[in-house]
């Protein structure tokens, strides 16, 4: 795998189980909130709990990350929302099968040692 093939992973350095406010999450991921809200109807991110109203949205750890990458495809790639929402979704379904090769890989290493 080539450096163009990897995704850099950004680390979020907040302790688990934190949330952040819209205006939080917008400071954090220095973005406007119509971005995130539009990010939101697209189910690119989602708020903590289902909330209708914005002001009251809470965001998790993950959310951030997620918002985050999807800024820099769209900063890189020049990519639309619904493009965004499929290629985060592919980059996810990478990942998943990424540690299942590296899950299955470890049990094949310790099925020779055997």
């Amino acid at each position: 795998m080539t450096s163009k093939d990897q995704i850099v992973t950004v680390e979020i350095t907040d302790a688990a189980g934190s949330t952040f406010t819209l205006r939080e999450i917008c400071e954090r991921g220095d973005c406007h909130a119509e971005f995130v809200i539009k990010l939101v109807s697209y189910g690119i991110i989602a708020p903590v709990d289902d909330v209708p109203e914005a002001r009251q949205w809470q965001f998790d750890v993950d959310a951030l990350a997620r918002l985050q990458k999807a800024m820099r495809l769209q900063r890189d790639l020049k990519l639309n929302l619904p493009g965004l929402a499929v290629s985060l979704d592919l980059l996810d379904e990478v990942q998943d099968m990424r540690r299942e090769i590296a899950r299955l890989n470890q049990q094949l290493r310790q099925l020779m040692d055997e």
